[in-house]
C-alpha cells in the first residue's frame, strides 16, 4: 500500500510539472504579444507615458518591457 501512495504522488508531481510548463509557455507567448503591441504603439507615435496609461503601468515599466527581447 505504501508503494501505491508513492506511485500516486509521483504521478501527481509529473502532472503538476507538466501543467506548470504548459502555463509558463503560454505566459511567455502572452508576454511577447504584449511587448509587440507596445512596440507597435511606440512606432505609431505613442509615448512611454501614453502606453503606460493605456496599459495601467508606470512608464518606466513600459520601457523595461520594451528593452526585453
Amino acid at each position: 500500500m505504501a508503494g501505491d501512495a508513492k506511485q500516486k504522488a509521483r504521478a501527481e508531481v509529473r502532472r503538476a510539472q507538466s501543467k506548470f510548463e504548459r502555463a509558463q509557455g503560454q505566459l511567455e507567448e502572452i508576454g511577447d504579444a504584449r511587448r509587440e503591441s507596445f512596440e507597435r504603439a511606440k512606432a505609431a507615435g505613442l509615448s512611454m507615458r501614453d502606453i503606460g496609461k493605456e496599459a495601467g503601468l508606470h512608464f518606466t515599466r513600459v520601457a523595461q518591457i520594451l528593452r526585453k527581447k
